[in-house]
């Protein structure tokens, strides 16, 4: 094992671990780093067989910042043996199943806090169990797109187009009445408020259109 002030005073050379940074092993109070070369191997071995990120909440803890979260007094954490990983993108029982493969002898779960304690110390378990869960995590999947019933952009553009049409012709209706008889003139007022209730029509589906365009565009680069 190989003590640090600061994770930043590690060699870049000393760090042998791609999937994992000094700064996420480090303590989160203090910047410390313990490096633990074997419990590193075995959180670098789960990660590759699990083959999906590890996002870790807790690793090494310095004494200070240990007791500060109130964290036992002989906690793995001390050892720079312990790790406390989020359940966010992983199915807990494949996890564990991991983990104790990996060679992770200590299992607590935190179902309500929604992460998983794995440490190299004796075998045991304790916590409660995660719920059932209707089926595994499957891989990230680029955002599927509408289905063109449902189409905002569809819709938005619908609404634009009747609109513009409407105002259209309302304009054309009201050019020809200007033609006629008097007796119609009085209702030129109406229909001039009747084309601006389409204008309004045409350019909220021009605004609907355009979110949906950006939505569409935000979801694909997540």
């Amino acid at each position: 094992m190989t003590f640090y002030q600061h994770w930043r005073n590690l060699p870049a050379t000393a760090w042998h671990w791609p999937n994992f940074s000094p700064a996420e092993i480090a303590c989160r109070g203090t910047g410390k780093l313990l490096v633990n070369e074997d419990a590193l191997n075995r959180l670098q071995e789960l990660r590759v067989t699990l083959g999906k990120p590890l996002i870790v909440n807790s690793a090494y803890r310095s004494p200070e910042h240990n007791r500060n979260v109130g964290g036992a007094k002989a906690s793995k954490h001390l050892e720079g043996t312990a790790f406390d990983i989020s359940m966010a993108n992983h199915d807990p029982a494949a996890f564990i199943a991991a983990a104790r493969k990996a060679g992770f002898k200590g299992i607590g779960t935190y179902p309500r806090s929604n992460f998983i304690h794995i440490d190299t110390g004796p075998a045991r378990s304790w916590g409660e169990s995660f719920p059932a869960r209707a089926s595994s995590f499957a891989p990230d999947q680029p955002p599927a797109r509408e289905h063109l019933a449902d189409s905002r952009t569809l819709k938005g553009s619908g609404a634009a187009g009747v609109g513009t049409i409407g105002a259209a012709g309302v304009e054309v209706v009201q050019s020809a009445l200007a033609e006629a008889q008097g007796a119609i003139l009085p209702l030129l007022p109406y229909l001039d408020g009747l084309r601006w209730i389409f204008v309004v029509l045409a350019l909220a589906g021009i605004a609907v259109t355009i979110y949906a365009r950006l939505d569409d565009w935000k979801r694909g680069q997540r």
